[in-house]
């Protein structure tokens, strides 16, 4: 994260900045910007001059979006995806025996043995919990108990919650980007690729929401995801792509991705965090409850986790920093 996107995340409302295409009277221009979204966009003129988004930074056109309060996903009604599965797919409501519910994004491997991933705040409990607590399905919300068990905590990623505090920049070595228009943007946020090595979990920054669970028997789940099937690789997602993701919440359905390379603040119950290099759609994708859901693209290719959204976007954490993170095969 470097001094622009520090500056522009401290501007009253800001809560989100990443690449994207400027959208003008609804009409997508092509054009790269730096996007800036705000929790409500009001008038300039009831700004202070310190919290006014520059038209342009560094020769690069900004735009400005109304995205709504970020947070986590944690739990609202949900029509279906709620019941017990066994054998239990992807797409379903899961969760740790101490909070609501969330979603059972996919089956996994770790050295080969089989493991449930989720989000950090479904299977871990916002880094409350313990390696071998019992893990529900369905989730506790949707009436899970001791007697639904389908798994026990095996790994998380630590969650770094600062209370909305902008952390100091990461020094992680960073390559170069090959095509010239993104070069410019990128140049903007202090990067020259949208690959960027996965920062260790003692920094104040994160990358992943994530976690796994390994199952108490191995039949007990499925590699497929309901209403979509079986993931058929991986893809790193790119400005305009094409998405879906199965929750327990909202069911089956797509969105595009509008943003990569995003850093944005999230609000969980146990605090506020800051997470860079993340992936925004231009549309909400997903309600309370989603969170853990995996994200692919339209022929199945997994591209990242769905961890958090607003009124308007989700969030999501890239595919290659979930495996880097939890060291999967």
């Amino acid at each position: 994260m470097n001094d622009v996107t520090k500056k522009l995340l401290k501007k009253e409302n800001v809560v989100l900045v990443g690449m994207g295409k400027k959208i003008t009277a609804g009409v997508n221009t092509q054009r790269y910007a730096i996007v800036v979204g705000v929790t409500k966009k009001v008038s300039v003129q009831t700004l202070s001059r310190k919290d006014v988004v520059p038209k342009k930074i560094k020769g690069v056109e900004t735009d400005v979006i109304q995205v709504g309060e970020i947070k986590a996903l944690d739990v609202e009604d949900a029509p279906d995806h709620k019941i017990k599965y066994r054998p239990a797919p992807g797409g379903v409501s899961i969760g740790h025996k101490d909070i609501t519910c969330g979603t059972l994004g996919m089956v996994v491997k770790r050295n080969g043995i089989i493991q449930i991933l989720s989000n950090n705040h479904v299977l871990a409990n916002e880094n409350k919990a313990e390696i071998g607590d019992a893990i529900y399905q369905p989730g506790p919300y949707d009436g899970g108990t001791a007697d639904d068990e389908i798994a026990k905590l095996s790994d998380f990623v630590p969650i770094e919650f600062n209370g909305g505090i902008i952390p100091p920049p990461s020094d992680c070595p960073i390559a170069n980007f090959t095509i010239k228009a993104l070069n410019l943007i990128a140049g903007v946020f202090g990067r020259k690729t949208r690959l960027q090595a996965v920062i260790p979990k003692a920094t104040a920054v994160n990358t992943v929401d994530c976690a796994l669970a390994k199952p108490n028997k191995d039949e007990d789940v499925l590699t497929s995801i309901l209403e979509i099937g079986k993931p058929s690789g991986e893809a790193e997602a790119d400005v305009g792509m094409k998405v879906k993701k199965s929750g327990r919440t909202t069911g089956l359905n797509h969105s595009e991705i509008a943003l990569i390379d995003a850093v944005a603040n999230v609000g969980y119950s146990s605090g506020s965090a800051v997470f860079e290099d993340q992936l925004v759609t231009s549309t909400p994708m997903a309600q309370g409850g989603d969170s853990g859901s995996a994200v692919l693209t339209e022929d199945n290719k997994v591209v990242g986790l769905l961890f958090a959204g607003s009124d308007t976007i989700a969030i999501i954490n890239k595919v290659r920093n979930v495996k880097e993170a939890l060291l999967l095969d």
